[in-house]
C-alpha cells in the first residue's frame, strides 16, 4: 500500500514567544521543522505533504525543495489544514504528524503504519507515569492512571476513513485527527509510543540538551537562522556581501544582527526580537536590521545597561565570509558601542552537513555580555 504523511505546520506557536511560527525557529543550528522533515524522508514514506499558512509558504517551500515534499495551504485552524491535505494524498494509507515533534523515531514510524494495516488505525500515545486529578484551585476527583494515555503523533488511517470522518465532522475543530476518528468511525487503536517524542511548546523546548550558560555576570545567548531565496546578495553584521541567493526574512534578513540583538535582550531580562520588532508588523518590512539593533541598544540604556562584548559566530557555506570579517566587526562596533577589540566574529561552514552544510541557509549564534553603563570601561 502507498503511504502518504501529513505533516502539520500553518500555526503560529505563540506560547514559544519567537514572535514567529515556532517551526522555523532554530533547534540545533537548523529551522526546527527541518527536523521533523527529515525524519519521514525514508524509503516506506511514498509521499509527504505540509500545511503552511499564507505568511510562512515561502520558506517552507523553501524548507521542502530539496526533500521533494509538497506544501499545501492550510486553514485557520489544525482541523481545516488537515482536510485541505487529505484532499490532496494520494495514498491508501496516511500519516498525520505534528511538525512540532521533530524526535519522532523511525521505529514509531514504522510500528504506526503496522497498525494501520492490522488494526485500521495507529495512534502513538504514551501511559501517565504521574497521578493525574482533575481539579481547578482544588483536587477534585482522581483518575485512574492505569489506563490513562497521553496522546502523541504520528496518527495513522486508512485514508477514505479519516476522509470520511473529516466530511462528517463539518466546521467543527478538534486537536487531533483520532478524536475526528473516533466520533464518526470506530474506536482508534493505541500504539506505544516514545517519552523523546515531545512537542515544541516553549522556548525551553528548543534548548533540550544544550547546557546552560554560567551564571556569573549578566550575560545573554542569542541564534537566528533564515533560509535562501531570490537575491543576489546577504546581509550580515551590516555588511552587505554579494552571493547568489538572498535571505528569505521579513526585514533584510540580517541573521548575524538578529543574534545579537536576542543575545543583547536576553542579557537584559527582555523579551525577543519578535516582541519588540513582529514580523506582523508591516513597519518592519525589508527593515534596516542595524537600525533594529540600535533601538536595542537604547532599550538596554534606558534599564542603565550598555553592551561589553560580543561574540558572534556565522555558519555558513557561502558566501566566503573571511575577508569581510574586520567590516563586519567594525560596523558592529558603530552600532553598539562595542570597542571593536571586544568584539569576536568567527565564520565557519558545516563540512556539507545539515541545513547550512547542504546550502540552504545561514545561521548564527551570539553571546553577549553586559555591564552596568559606568563599568563599561577597557578595565573591566
Amino acid at each position: 500500500m502507498k503511504v502518504s504523511v501529513i505533516i502539520c505546520a500553518a500555526g503560529k506557536g505563540e506560547r514559544a514567544g519567537f514572535g514567529k511560527n515556532k517551526l522555523l525557529a532554530p533547534l540545533y543550528g537548523e529551522p526546527a521543522l527541518r527536523h521533523t522533515l527529515k525524519k519521514f524522508d525514508i524509503p516506506e514514506i511514498d509521499e509527504v505533504l505540509i500545511t503552511s499558512s499564507d505568511y510562512d509558504y515561502k520558506e517552507i517551500s523553501a524548507l521542502c525543495a530539496p526533500f521533494g515534499f509538497k506544501v499545501v495551504k492550510g486553514g485557520e485552524t489544525r482541523t481545516q489544514s488537515v482536510k485541505n491535505a487529505l484532499d490532496k494524498v494520494s495514498g491508501e494509507i496516511v500519516l498525520i504528524h505534528d511538525g512540532a515533534r521533530p524526535f519522532v523515531s523511525k521505529k514509531l514510524i514504522l510500528d504506526c503504519i503496522k497498525s494501520v494495516k492490522k488494526y485500521g488505525s495507529g495512534i502513538c500515545a504514551v501511559k501517565a507515569t504521574d497521578t493525574a486529578v482533575y481539579g481547578g484551585e482544588q483536587i477534585e476527583e482522581r483518575i485512574d492512571r492505569s489506563r490513562l494515555y497521553l496522546v502523541q503523533t504520528p496518527q495513522g488511517f486508512f485514508t477514505e476513513e479519516i476522509k470520511k470522518a473529516y466530511s462528517l465532522a463539518g466546521d467543527k475543530a478538534y486537536t487531533d485527527d483520532s478524536a475526528i476518528f473516533g466520533e464518526f468511525i470506530k474506536k482508534p487503536h493505541i500504539v506505544e509510543g516514545e517519552s523523546e517524542n515531545i512537542k515544541l511548546t516553549y522556548k525551553q523546548d528548543f534548548m533540550r540538551g544544550i547546557p546552560p550558560l554560567p551564571s556569573d555576570g549578566l550575560k545573554g545567548f542569542g541564534v537566528d537562522v533564515h533560509s535562501f531565496g531570490e537575491g543576489n546578495l546577504v546581509t550580515l553584521c551590516g555588511v552587505k556581501i554579494p552571493c547568489d541567493r538572498g535571505l528569505i526574512a521579513h526585514s533584510d534578513g540580517d541573521v548575524a544582527i538578529h543574534a545579537v540583538m536576542d543575545a543583547l535582550l536576553s542579557a537584559a531580562g527582555l523579551d525577543d526580537i519578535g516582541h519588540y520588532f513582529p514580523d506582523t508588523d508591516l513597519k518592519f518590512k525589508g527593515a534596516d536590521s542595524g537600525k533594529m539593533l540600535k533601538e536595542v541598544v537604547n532599550l538596554l540604556k534606558q534599564r542603565g545597561f550598555a553592551p561589553a562584548r560580543l561574540s558572534v559566530s556565522i555558519q555558513a557555506e557561502k558566501p566566503r565570509l573571511s575577508k569581510h570579517i574586520e567590516d563586519m566587526k567594525v560596523k558592529l562596533s558603530l552600532l553598539t558601542g562595542v570597542d571593536a577589540d571586544r568584539i569576536a566574529i568567527a565564520a565557519g561552514t558545516c563540512e556539507g552537513l545539515g541545513f547550512v552544510g547542504e546550502k540552504l541557509g545561514i545561521c548564527a549564534y551570539c553571546i553577549a555580555i553586559i555591564k552596568k553603563e559606568e563599568t563599561n570601561g577597557k578595565d573591566d
